[in-house]
Protein backbone atom coordinates (compact mmCIF):
# COMPACT_ATOMS: atom_id res chain seq x y z
CA UNK A 1 0.00 0.00 0.00
CA UNK A 2 1.48 3.29 -1.08
CA UNK A 3 1.87 6.45 1.28
CA UNK A 4 -1.51 7.93 -0.16
CA UNK A 5 -3.44 5.02 0.13
CA UNK A 6 -2.61 4.55 3.78
CA UNK A 7 -3.12 7.68 5.01
CA UNK A 8 -6.87 7.51 3.55
CA UNK A 9 -7.56 4.04 4.61
CA UNK A 10 -8.88 4.75 8.18
CA UNK A 11 -11.73 6.56 6.08
CA UNK A 12 -12.94 3.60 4.63
CA UNK A 13 -16.33 2.53 5.83
CA UNK A 14 -15.83 0.02 8.57
CA UNK A 15 -18.89 -3.22 8.03
CA UNK A 16 -20.83 -2.15 11.02
CA UNK A 17 -21.15 1.47 9.06
CA UNK A 18 -22.02 -0.10 5.57
CA UNK A 19 -24.65 -2.30 6.78
CA UNK A 20 -26.09 0.96 8.72
CA UNK A 21 -25.96 2.77 5.58
CA UNK A 22 -27.49 0.03 3.43
CA UNK A 23 -30.16 -0.42 6.15
CA UNK A 24 -31.11 3.15 7.50
CA UNK A 25 -34.74 2.77 8.17
CA UNK A 26 -34.19 -0.67 9.82
CA UNK A 27 -32.04 0.68 12.53
CA UNK A 28 -33.86 4.03 12.84
CA UNK A 29 -36.99 1.44 13.43
CA UNK A 30 -35.02 -0.02 16.13
CA UNK A 31 -33.51 3.01 18.26
CA UNK A 32 -37.29 4.28 17.83
CA UNK A 33 -38.34 0.76 19.30
CA UNK A 34 -35.62 1.39 21.97
CA UNK A 35 -36.55 4.27 23.47
CA UNK A 36 -40.30 3.49 23.73
CA UNK A 37 -39.30 0.46 25.21
CA UNK A 38 -37.66 3.00 28.24
CA UNK A 39 -41.22 4.85 28.19
CA UNK A 40 -43.05 1.62 28.55
CA UNK A 41 -41.46 -1.48 30.01
CA UNK A 42 -41.25 -5.01 28.35
CA UNK A 43 -44.26 -7.24 29.98
CA UNK A 44 -46.87 -9.52 28.68
CA UNK A 45 -48.92 -7.24 26.84
CA UNK A 46 -45.60 -7.01 24.14
CA UNK A 47 -46.54 -10.37 22.50
CA UNK A 48 -49.61 -9.11 21.33
CA UNK A 49 -47.98 -6.39 19.87
CA UNK A 50 -46.58 -8.40 16.94
CA UNK A 51 -49.01 -9.78 13.61
CA UNK A 52 -47.60 -13.04 12.89
CA UNK A 53 -49.83 -13.73 9.87
CA UNK A 54 -48.21 -10.26 8.46
CA UNK A 55 -44.40 -11.37 8.93
CA UNK A 56 -44.99 -14.76 7.62
CA UNK A 57 -46.92 -13.97 4.71
CA UNK A 58 -44.00 -11.29 3.98
CA UNK A 59 -41.43 -13.71 4.69
CA UNK A 60 -43.16 -16.74 2.41
CA UNK A 61 -43.77 -14.59 -0.36
CA UNK A 62 -40.02 -12.62 -0.61
CA UNK A 63 -38.66 -16.15 -0.14
CA UNK A 64 -40.25 -17.48 -3.59
CA UNK A 65 -39.64 -14.04 -5.06
CA UNK A 66 -35.97 -15.19 -4.36
CA UNK A 67 -36.40 -18.58 -5.85
CA UNK A 68 -37.97 -17.78 -9.15
CA UNK A 69 -35.05 -14.51 -9.02
CA UNK A 70 -32.60 -17.22 -8.89
CA UNK A 71 -33.82 -19.42 -12.04
CA UNK A 72 -34.00 -15.40 -13.93
CA UNK A 73 -37.75 -16.00 -14.04
CA UNK A 74 -38.89 -12.83 -13.81
CA UNK A 75 -35.58 -11.32 -16.28
CA UNK A 76 -37.14 -13.90 -18.75
CA UNK A 77 -40.15 -13.30 -18.82
CA UNK A 78 -39.67 -9.34 -18.70
CA UNK A 79 -36.95 -9.50 -21.66
CA UNK A 80 -39.64 -11.32 -23.74
CA UNK A 81 -41.64 -8.63 -23.43
CA UNK A 82 -39.67 -5.90 -24.37
CA UNK A 83 -37.99 -7.68 -27.00
CA UNK A 84 -42.02 -7.07 -29.03
CA UNK A 85 -41.22 -3.49 -29.16
CA UNK A 86 -38.75 -1.73 -31.46
CA UNK A 87 -38.63 1.90 -30.12
CA UNK A 88 -37.39 3.87 -27.31
CA UNK A 89 -40.89 4.97 -26.30
CA UNK A 90 -42.68 1.69 -26.13
CA UNK A 91 -39.42 0.03 -24.90
CA UNK A 92 -39.89 2.65 -21.98
CA UNK A 93 -43.31 2.18 -21.71
CA UNK A 94 -42.70 -1.81 -21.70
CA UNK A 95 -39.95 -1.73 -18.76
CA UNK A 96 -42.40 0.66 -16.80
CA UNK A 97 -45.51 -1.32 -17.43
CA UNK A 98 -43.40 -4.91 -16.16
CA UNK A 99 -42.65 -2.65 -13.03
CA UNK A 100 -46.24 -1.99 -12.57
CA UNK A 101 -47.59 -5.00 -12.73
CA UNK A 102 -44.89 -6.97 -11.18
CA UNK A 103 -45.07 -4.91 -8.01
CA UNK A 104 -48.52 -6.21 -7.85
CA UNK A 105 -47.54 -10.11 -8.21
CA UNK A 106 -43.47 -9.75 -6.35
CA UNK A 107 -43.65 -6.72 -4.14
CA UNK A 108 -42.90 -2.93 -4.86
CA UNK A 109 -39.24 -3.67 -3.37
CA UNK A 110 -38.55 -7.02 -5.03
CA UNK A 111 -40.27 -5.71 -8.37
CA UNK A 112 -37.21 -2.86 -8.39
CA UNK A 113 -34.62 -5.33 -7.52
CA UNK A 114 -35.83 -7.19 -10.55
CA UNK A 115 -36.77 -4.91 -13.20
CA UNK A 116 -34.10 -1.69 -12.67
CA UNK A 117 -31.44 -4.00 -13.78
CA UNK A 118 -33.04 -4.87 -16.83
CA UNK A 119 -33.76 -1.05 -17.46
CA UNK A 120 -30.42 -0.30 -17.36
CA UNK A 121 -29.18 -3.48 -19.46
CA UNK A 122 -31.57 -2.30 -22.41
CA UNK A 123 -31.03 1.83 -22.31
CA UNK A 124 -27.17 1.38 -21.80
CA UNK A 125 -27.03 -1.39 -24.65
CA UNK A 126 -28.92 0.96 -27.07
CA UNK A 127 -27.23 3.76 -26.32
CA UNK A 128 -30.40 5.45 -24.62
CA UNK A 129 -28.17 6.49 -21.37
CA UNK A 130 -30.47 9.93 -21.65
CA UNK A 131 -33.39 8.55 -20.63
CA UNK A 132 -32.36 6.13 -17.55
CA UNK A 133 -32.77 8.63 -14.69
CA UNK A 134 -36.25 9.25 -16.11
CA UNK A 135 -37.10 5.72 -16.80
CA UNK A 136 -35.83 4.83 -13.05
CA UNK A 137 -38.43 7.18 -11.83
CA UNK A 138 -40.86 6.15 -13.52
CA UNK A 139 -40.56 2.49 -12.69
CA UNK A 140 -40.17 3.44 -8.97
CA UNK A 141 -43.50 5.31 -8.97
CA UNK A 142 -44.72 2.12 -11.00
CA UNK A 143 -43.80 0.35 -8.20
CA UNK A 144 -44.72 2.33 -5.28
CA UNK A 145 -48.49 2.86 -6.99
CA UNK A 146 -48.38 -0.18 -8.97
CA UNK A 147 -48.66 -2.31 -5.53
CA UNK A 148 -51.41 -0.46 -4.49
CA UNK A 149 -53.98 -2.40 -5.93
CA UNK A 150 -53.47 -5.79 -4.60
CA UNK A 151 -52.53 -6.66 -0.91
CA UNK A 152 -49.35 -8.57 -1.10
CA UNK A 153 -48.23 -6.06 -3.60
CA UNK A 154 -46.90 -3.52 -0.77
CA UNK A 155 -45.58 -4.54 2.72
CA UNK A 156 -47.93 -1.97 4.66
CA UNK A 157 -50.97 -3.31 2.17
CA UNK A 158 -50.22 -6.91 3.60
CA UNK A 159 -50.34 -5.73 7.46
CA UNK A 160 -53.71 -3.37 6.53
CA UNK A 161 -54.96 -5.99 4.99
CA UNK A 162 -54.55 -8.76 7.84
CA UNK A 163 -54.74 -5.92 10.65
CA UNK A 164 -58.45 -4.68 9.84
CA UNK A 165 -59.48 -8.06 8.13
CA UNK A 166 -60.49 -6.44 5.11
CA UNK A 167 -62.49 -8.12 2.62
CA UNK A 168 -60.81 -8.61 -0.09
CA UNK A 169 -63.38 -7.32 -2.87
CA UNK A 170 -63.58 -4.09 -0.79
CA UNK A 171 -59.69 -4.07 -0.46
CA UNK A 172 -59.69 -3.69 -4.62
CA UNK A 173 -62.68 -1.40 -4.85
CA UNK A 174 -60.92 0.98 -2.36
CA UNK A 175 -57.74 0.99 -4.08
CA UNK A 176 -58.43 0.94 -7.65
CA UNK A 177 -59.67 4.75 -8.66
CA UNK A 178 -56.23 5.81 -7.37
CA UNK A 179 -54.69 2.87 -9.11
CA UNK A 180 -56.42 3.86 -12.63
CA UNK A 181 -55.40 7.13 -12.33
CA UNK A 182 -51.98 6.37 -12.09
CA UNK A 183 -51.51 3.97 -14.37
CA UNK A 184 -53.16 7.14 -16.88
CA UNK A 185 -50.79 9.84 -15.53
CA UNK A 186 -47.31 6.97 -15.82
CA UNK A 187 -48.72 6.41 -19.21
CA UNK A 188 -48.87 10.03 -20.19
CA UNK A 189 -45.71 10.98 -18.51
CA UNK A 190 -43.93 8.05 -20.73
CA UNK A 191 -45.25 9.23 -24.50
CA UNK A 192 -44.47 12.69 -23.41
CA UNK A 193 -41.10 12.95 -21.88
CA UNK A 194 -39.72 9.91 -24.50
CA UNK A 195 -39.17 10.28 -28.34
CA UNK A 196 -39.68 7.73 -30.96
CA UNK A 197 -36.24 6.68 -31.29
CA UNK A 198 -35.26 3.35 -33.18
CA UNK A 199 -32.98 0.63 -30.95
CA UNK A 200 -32.17 -2.82 -30.78
CA UNK A 201 -31.99 -5.03 -27.77
CA UNK A 202 -29.48 -7.55 -27.30
CA UNK A 203 -30.67 -11.14 -27.35
CA UNK A 204 -28.67 -13.21 -24.86
CA UNK A 205 -30.31 -17.37 -24.91
CA UNK A 206 -31.68 -18.16 -21.16
CA UNK A 207 -33.37 -21.26 -20.48
CA UNK A 208 -35.69 -21.79 -17.39
CA UNK A 209 -35.12 -25.45 -15.89
CA UNK A 210 -38.90 -26.94 -16.00
CA UNK A 211 -38.66 -28.58 -12.96
CA UNK A 212 -37.69 -25.56 -10.90
CA UNK A 213 -39.80 -23.65 -12.46
CA UNK A 214 -42.39 -25.61 -11.89
CA UNK A 215 -41.81 -26.09 -7.88
CA UNK A 216 -41.21 -22.56 -7.58
CA UNK A 217 -44.78 -21.58 -9.32
CA UNK A 218 -46.69 -24.00 -7.35
CA UNK A 219 -45.32 -22.90 -3.71
CA UNK A 220 -45.76 -18.87 -4.94
CA UNK A 221 -49.59 -20.13 -5.59
CA UNK A 222 -49.27 -21.18 -1.81
CA UNK A 223 -47.50 -17.70 -0.76
CA UNK A 224 -50.38 -16.18 -2.17
CA UNK A 225 -53.09 -18.25 -1.17
CA UNK A 226 -51.91 -17.67 2.26
CA UNK A 227 -52.14 -13.69 1.95
CA UNK A 228 -55.58 -14.39 0.58
CA UNK A 229 -56.45 -16.48 3.88
CA UNK A 230 -57.07 -19.82 1.67
CA UNK A 231 -54.84 -21.56 3.47
CA UNK A 232 -53.38 -21.28 6.81
CA UNK A 233 -50.75 -18.99 7.30
CA UNK A 234 -48.23 -21.68 9.57
CA UNK A 235 -48.77 -24.31 6.60
CA UNK A 236 -46.52 -22.02 4.38
CA UNK A 237 -44.42 -21.57 7.28
CA UNK A 238 -43.35 -25.05 7.55
CA UNK A 239 -44.00 -26.14 3.77
CA UNK A 240 -41.89 -23.28 1.82
CA UNK A 241 -39.16 -23.06 4.10
CA UNK A 242 -38.46 -26.95 3.92
CA UNK A 243 -38.50 -27.17 0.39
CA UNK A 244 -36.37 -24.57 -0.10
CA UNK A 245 -33.68 -25.89 2.42
CA UNK A 246 -33.34 -28.20 -0.39
CA UNK A 247 -34.05 -27.12 -3.69
CA UNK A 248 -32.38 -23.42 -3.30
CA UNK A 249 -30.83 -22.47 0.27
CA UNK A 250 -29.39 -19.25 -1.48
CA UNK A 251 -32.85 -17.86 -2.04
CA UNK A 252 -33.53 -18.08 2.25
CA UNK A 253 -30.29 -16.80 2.26
CA UNK A 254 -31.13 -13.29 0.01
CA UNK A 255 -34.57 -12.52 2.02
CA UNK A 256 -34.99 -9.10 2.82
CA UNK A 257 -34.89 -10.09 6.70
CA UNK A 258 -34.14 -6.35 7.48
CA UNK A 259 -37.41 -5.73 6.33
CA UNK A 260 -39.05 -7.62 8.09
CA UNK A 261 -36.72 -6.81 11.55
CA UNK A 262 -38.44 -3.20 10.19
CA UNK A 263 -41.67 -4.71 10.80
CA UNK A 264 -41.04 -6.08 14.12
CA UNK A 265 -39.33 -2.77 15.42
CA UNK A 266 -42.64 -1.14 14.54
CA UNK A 267 -44.90 -3.57 15.83
CA UNK A 268 -42.82 -2.57 18.92
CA UNK A 269 -42.67 1.02 18.77
CA UNK A 270 -46.63 1.57 17.56
CA UNK A 271 -47.14 -0.33 20.39
CA UNK A 272 -45.86 1.05 22.98
CA UNK A 273 -46.90 4.54 21.66
CA UNK A 274 -50.36 3.50 21.82
CA UNK A 275 -50.20 2.85 25.07
CA UNK A 276 -48.88 6.83 26.07
CA UNK A 277 -52.31 8.12 26.73
CA UNK A 278 -51.27 11.89 25.47
CA UNK A 279 -49.97 10.56 22.15
CA UNK A 280 -52.99 8.51 21.50
CA UNK A 281 -54.77 11.31 22.32
CA UNK A 282 -53.19 13.58 19.77
CA UNK A 283 -52.68 11.13 17.27
CA UNK A 284 -56.41 10.17 17.59
CA UNK A 285 -57.31 14.06 17.07
CA UNK A 286 -55.23 14.23 14.10
CA UNK A 287 -56.47 11.53 12.20
CA UNK A 288 -60.08 12.30 13.41
CA UNK A 289 -59.36 15.95 11.19
CA UNK A 290 -58.73 13.99 8.01
CA UNK A 291 -57.17 10.71 8.14
CA UNK A 292 -55.93 10.93 4.42
CA UNK A 293 -54.03 14.02 4.95
CA UNK A 294 -52.40 13.21 7.88
CA UNK A 295 -51.41 9.65 6.60
CA UNK A 296 -49.74 10.64 3.56
CA UNK A 297 -48.08 13.38 5.15
CA UNK A 298 -46.99 10.92 7.71
CA UNK A 299 -44.96 9.15 4.94
CA UNK A 300 -43.19 12.13 3.72
CA UNK A 301 -41.29 11.89 7.07
CA UNK A 302 -41.61 8.33 8.46
CA UNK A 303 -42.32 6.21 5.35
CA UNK A 304 -45.20 4.41 4.29
CA UNK A 305 -44.74 1.23 6.24
CA UNK A 306 -44.19 2.36 9.57
CA UNK A 307 -46.84 5.03 9.40
CA UNK A 308 -49.26 2.27 8.34
CA UNK A 309 -48.30 0.34 11.49
CA UNK A 310 -48.05 3.01 13.62
CA UNK A 311 -51.51 4.87 12.90
CA UNK A 312 -53.50 1.75 12.60
CA UNK A 313 -53.14 1.94 16.17
CA UNK A 314 -55.04 5.11 16.49
CA UNK A 315 -57.83 4.99 13.77
CA UNK A 316 -60.57 2.73 12.52
CA UNK A 317 -60.98 4.56 9.33
CA UNK A 318 -59.18 1.66 7.13
CA UNK A 319 -60.12 3.12 3.63
CA UNK A 320 -58.40 6.60 4.09
CA UNK A 321 -55.50 4.95 6.08
CA UNK A 322 -55.24 2.73 3.27
CA UNK A 323 -55.47 5.32 0.54
CA UNK A 324 -53.04 7.68 2.57
CA UNK A 325 -49.89 5.68 2.93
CA UNK A 326 -50.22 3.98 -0.67
CA UNK A 327 -50.55 7.63 -2.45
CA UNK A 328 -47.88 8.53 0.18
CA UNK A 329 -45.08 6.00 -1.09
CA UNK A 330 -44.50 8.60 -3.54
CA UNK A 331 -43.52 12.57 -2.63
CA UNK A 332 -39.87 12.77 -0.53
CA UNK A 333 -37.10 9.66 -1.09
CA UNK A 334 -37.92 8.30 2.20
CA UNK A 335 -41.38 7.87 1.53
CA UNK A 336 -41.38 4.53 0.47
CA UNK A 337 -38.19 1.86 0.98
CA UNK A 338 -38.75 0.91 -2.79
CA UNK A 339 -37.57 4.68 -3.86
CA UNK A 340 -33.67 4.19 -1.64
CA UNK A 341 -33.54 1.24 -3.61
CA UNK A 342 -33.86 3.31 -6.62
CA UNK A 343 -31.55 5.75 -5.61
CA UNK A 344 -29.32 3.50 -4.15
CA UNK A 345 -29.01 1.94 -7.55
CA UNK A 346 -29.35 4.65 -9.88
CA UNK A 347 -25.97 6.91 -8.12
CA UNK A 348 -24.16 3.30 -7.91
CA UNK A 349 -24.30 3.35 -11.67
CA UNK A 350 -24.18 7.35 -12.10
CA UNK A 351 -21.92 8.30 -9.36
CA UNK A 352 -21.91 12.50 -10.41
CA UNK A 353 -25.16 12.69 -11.19
CA UNK A 354 -27.15 12.56 -7.93
CA UNK A 355 -28.26 16.20 -7.62
CA UNK A 356 -29.86 16.26 -10.53
CA UNK A 357 -31.37 12.99 -10.19
CA UNK A 358 -32.73 14.52 -6.75
CA UNK A 359 -34.37 17.16 -8.36
CA UNK A 360 -36.35 15.16 -11.52
CA UNK A 361 -37.10 12.95 -8.67
CA UNK A 362 -38.86 15.51 -6.29
CA UNK A 363 -40.39 17.17 -9.35
CA UNK A 364 -41.98 14.21 -11.03
CA UNK A 365 -43.18 12.47 -7.50
CA UNK A 366 -44.58 15.35 -5.42
CA UNK A 367 -46.20 16.24 -8.85
CA UNK A 368 -48.08 12.45 -8.36
CA UNK A 369 -48.36 13.16 -4.85
CA UNK A 370 -50.51 16.21 -5.45
CA UNK A 371 -52.63 14.97 -8.21
CA UNK A 372 -53.33 11.65 -6.69
CA UNK A 373 -54.21 13.20 -3.12
CA UNK A 374 -56.51 15.91 -4.81
CA UNK A 375 -58.63 13.14 -6.53
CA UNK A 376 -58.73 11.68 -3.61
CA UNK A 377 -59.85 14.18 -1.76
CA UNK A 378 -62.81 15.09 -4.30
CA UNK A 379 -63.84 11.89 -4.00
CA UNK A 380 -63.84 11.43 -0.21
CA UNK A 381 -65.75 14.65 -0.61
CA UNK A 382 -67.97 13.55 -3.16
CA UNK A 383 -69.02 9.99 -1.85
CA UNK A 384 -67.95 10.36 1.54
Amino acid sequence: MNQRSHRYAHLTPTPLVQMIKKNIVMFVALIAALITVFLVPPDEKYLGYFDFKTLTCLFCVLAMVCALKNIQFFYILAKKIVQLFKNAKTAVLALVYITFIGSMLIANDMALLTFLPLGFLVLDTTGKRKYLAFTYIMQNIAANLGGMLTPFGNPQNLYLYSFFKIPTWEFVKIMAPPFLISVCLITVCCLIFVKNEPLKVTEEPVKLPAGRTALYLALFALAIAIVFRGIPYWIGLLIIPAVLLFADRKALKMVDYPLLLTFVFFFIFSGNMARIEPVRQLFSWLLEKNTLIFSVLSCQVISNVPSAILLSQFTENYTQLLLGVNIGGVGTLIASLASLITFRDYTKRNPGKTGSYILLFSAFNFAFLILLTACSLAGQWLFG
